[in-house]
């Protein structure tokens, strides 16, 4: 190890040249008088670069200064030290902002992606899948319905179907949804932007191969909406957010292009709470179909409201730390978030480098797998991307397979009676439950990260203060934390770097003992690890349940209540699966099984 690290010498010298020559002496020794700092000089000739000789930089700070951010991070610093950091800091540490500061202020662009890429196999862990094997349900010759309702509500794998036996054509399809849209879309605020002329180019386009017998696969010709995260090239691509409401980028990001490979057909940019938090954008809250009276959470509002109401067949959402979960958890959609790195983010929104992820929700888990096939495999423009085998087979058994779940979470809050009957439905169709236990960490600890890596990728937003211009400004809402995060320190920022290793241990351990785990959807420490480790999850409706109040993203507010319900309405609620790394293949098999044993994702919001 060096004895002195240049890299972090150079960067705090402001206006001081770089020269070697004028390296200037550490060996003066420092007064008592008002400024303690060593005069420069004349450093003689080899001598070492130093820490804390740069000159003083920024405004004055003091010890008082120390004491009340000692409030902030927790620590006691004494008098002494406060008195020797508030001296120092000016030429030991001031400069080193000195890229955002200046004088040489350096630009970091949206690509620069940082240095540091979370990998989520470590060492020892070994991928299940070692070979592409991808095989689907037998294709039946369900009928046509007559009703255009019942063909919107009916699942890719079925509407895949019909357009290929020409049956349905991908224009009617496609008018079936705009209609749709146009009639619902008011109430629920789902759409930012509505592709209708491009959708319905794209459909007739499907048409004419499909009629050449240039059938590319089962999503040719099906519509679909992407939250409005994801470039589209000429169209406009929001992140939900005021300060981007007219922001059009001029290429498709990597997911696009591979949907428009697989000839699905763009219908709408759907909403996603600003800048991906909750489901409040810059036209509103997005609601719930199943509940007109609540949100549809988030931050994948848009494609959670919007496939759960049929006026898509499927669509793309993200998540960071719950936002595929949870709205597919309030809307009773089917909601894949893959393994990260298995779908590449190219020409997507940055939130957080080392935790976003894209997948599909559908409104079965057969679909889901279907569109992940399409969207699949590395990127160059997304360094974190990787080839990883997809193993699927919708006809293999579950019998047999291990199921890990935590007993005590299974009998306490947020689970109910849903997650339990989910547990019962394992043992009936032959699979054995596994008890297995998490240590009683810090894991929320975690979430340094989120804060400071959302904090990083919109800096420029926040420090010109165009974050002002978002509807929500309340304490949970980003401007706030992004704003507060600056004063995370960077020292907790690596601690947190080496929890998240060893949480990812942890769960290597669990999962080597069993092939997946059952876990209530909305417990907070899984939402955390998994995000935090990359396994993938799958969100699936197995249930309803009564609720007599609206469930909100925000932290209660006396002064805005939820509304209540006399007598309680019934929603859909579900169950998450969390799989191996890159083993999406194993928790759909399960997925499939539950759906079947459950029976309930054939029902659809009354009204819609």
């Amino acid at each position: 190890m060096m004895k002195r690290r240049q890299f972090l010498i150079k960067a705090p010298m402001g206006v001081l040249a770089v020269a070697s020559a004028d390296r200037v002496s550490a060996q003066a020794t420092p007064s008592a008088t008002a400024n303690p700092m060593p005069t420069p000089t004349q450093a003689p000739a080899g001598a070492p670069p130093v820490f804390g000789n740069a000159p003083a930089f920024g405004p004055e700070v003091s010890p008082a200064t120390f004491a009340e951010a000692e409030k902030l991070m927790q620590v006691q610093l004494s008098e002494a030290e406060r008195r020797m950091a508030s001296e120092s800091w000016r030429s030991l540490m001031a400069g080193m902002l000195e890229r955002r500061t200046g004088p040489r202020t350096t630009t970091l662009e949206s690509t620069d992606v940082p240095a540091s890429q979370w990998n989520p196999v470590l060492p020892g862990i070994h991928i299940a899948p070692t070979k592409n094997h991808f095989v689907r349900s037998p294709q039946g010759g369900r009928p046509l319905p007559a009703s255009d309702r019942d063909i919107a509500f009916a699942p890719v794998h079925q509407l895949a179907y019909w357009i290929e036996h020409r049956q349905l054509s991908a224009e009617r399809l496609t008018r079936i949804y705009l209609e749709r849209i146009h009639r619902f879309n008011p109430t629920l605020r789902c759409v930012i932007t509505l592709t209708e002329e491009h959708a319905l180019e794209q459909a007739r386009q499907a048409d004419r191969e499909i009629a050449a017998g240039k059938y590319r696969g089962p999503l040719h010709g099906i519509p679909y909406g992407v939250k409005d995260l994801l470039d589209t090239a000429g169209i406009p691509t929001t992140y939900g957010a005021e300060p981007f409401r007219d922001r059009i980028p001029t290429k498709d990001a990597a997911v696009m292009q591979r949907l428009h490979a697989a000839g699905a057909i763009l219908i709408a940019k759907l909403s996603l709470g600003a800048l991906a938090l909750n489901d409040i954008w810059f036209g509103g809250q997005t609601m719930n179909p199943w509940l007109i009276e609540e949100g549809a959470s988030g931050s994948s509002a848009g494609p959670g409201s919007a496939t759960a109401a049929g006026l898509v067949a499927f669509s793309i959402g993200s998540e960071t730390g719950g936002s595929i979960v949870s709205p597919s958890m309030r809307c009773g959609v089917t909601g894949l978030r893959p393994t990260f790195g298995r779908v590449p983010r190219t020409g997507a929104m940055t939130l957080c480098w080392s935790l976003d992820k894209l997948g599909p929700m559908t409104r079965s888990v057969e679909d889901a797998m279907l569109v992940l096939k399409a969207i699949s495999g590395p990127d160059a423009g997304d360094a974190a991307s990787v080839s990883a085998p997809l193993a699927f087979n919708a006809g293999a058994p579950v019998r047999g397979l291990k199921v890990g779940y935590i007993a005590q979470w299974m009998k306490e809050d947020p689970a109910n009676e849903v997650d339990r009957a989910a547990l019962d439905a394992v043992k009936a169709l032959g699979m054995i439950p596994v008890p297995v236990t998490l240590p009683d960490w810090s894991y929320d600890s975690l979430n340094v990260i989120l804060f400071a890596e959302g904090a990083a990728a919109f800096e420029e937003l926040t420090l010109d203060h165009r974050l002002d211009q978002l509807k929500e400004q309340v304490p949970d809402a980003w401007p706030n934390i992004f704003r507060s995060a600056r004063f995370l320190s960077a020292v907790d920022l690596v601690q947190a770097d080496r929890l998240r290793r060893k949480v990812a241990l942890e769960m290597a351990r669990i999962m080597n003992d069993v092939d997946l785990l059952l876990v209530p959807s909305l417990r907070d420490e899984m939402l955390v690890i998994s995000n935090n480790t990359g396994h993938p999850s799958l969100t699936l409706r197995t249930g309803f349940v009564n609720v007599s109040e609206a469930r909100s993203d925000w932290a209660p507010d006396p002064a805005h209540p939820l509304p209540q319900f006399s007598p309680p309405r019934r929603v859909p609620y579900g169950v998450t699966l969390i799989g191996r790394l890159f083993d999406e293949g194993t928790i759909a098999r399960v997925g499939l099984a539950l759906e079947t044993y459950c029976a309930v994702a054939d029902e659809h919001p009354p009204g819609f």
